[in-house]
């Protein structure tokens, strides 16, 4: 059985900002595999179905984003799976914008929410899937920055890292998280490599037996 965290921060006010790449992500999942958002425990609205032949939970925490670990680690003592198993998906300053990376573990590297999944379980060891969201202006106040919403010309290019970050989601559960980074920790310019997602989605092709 695996779970799915998208982070973010409920409530209509926060729709839709940067932050919530996670929700967005989590949402965009439960479309692309029938599972119904309509569950409310572990302090989340959940929803469970089967992703590649997989039992799985996604979650979105109703916590805020500062403290998700309370929703995480409820999740994690109801269903005692492993912690290779929590796919947490968050948002990334630091990476470049519309870009996922995969990564197994790793510390929080600022972020509150990662911050909080690491002091409720006492480990960093579970992976996550970070979406660049863009790097604030000069002297921006970082919170200002992220509870910022995307602009128009950045809309395009946000959707397709969702969608990325969600068919990498479903890539580690049906594949593994080896097949999951080579498909879709994104190249650096100029440097040689397939579109992330490419291969994913022939796979998928060859899977139709309509196409």
């Amino acid at each position: 059985m695996f779970a799915v965290v998208g982070l973010g921060n409920p409530g209509r006010n926060y729709s839709g900002t940067r932050h919530n790449v996670g929700f967005d992500t989590v949402e965009l999942l439960a479309n692309r595999n029938n599972i119904n958002l309509n569950k409310i425990k572990f302090k989340s609205i959940y929803g469970e179905g089967i992703i590649g032949g997989k039992k799985v939970i996604l979650l979105k925490p109703q916590t805020y984003m500062n403290n998700s670990g309370m929703a995480v680690l409820d999740v994690y003592n109801y269903y005692k799976m492993p912690l290779e198993n929590i796919l947490v998906i968050v948002d990334d300053v630091d990476i470049e914008f519309g870009t996922i990376r995969i990564r197994k573990k790793g510390s929080d590297g600022g972020h509150n929410g990662l911050k909080s999944i690491i002091y409720q379980l006492g480990s960093q060891d579970f992976p996550r899937i970070k979406i660049g969201i863009g790097k604030r202006k000069e002297g921006q106040d970082l919170a200002d920055f992220v509870l910022s919403k995307f602009s128009k010309d950045e809309k395009p290019r946000i959707e397709e890292a969702v969608l990325n970050a969600a068919m990498a989601v479903e890539t580690i559960i049906t594949y593994g998280i080896d097949e999951g980074m080579n498909q879709f920790n994104t190249k650096k310019e100029g440097s040689p490599g397939i579109v992330p997602g490419l291969l994913y989605m022939f796979k998928e092709l060859v899977k139709c037996k309509i196409c």
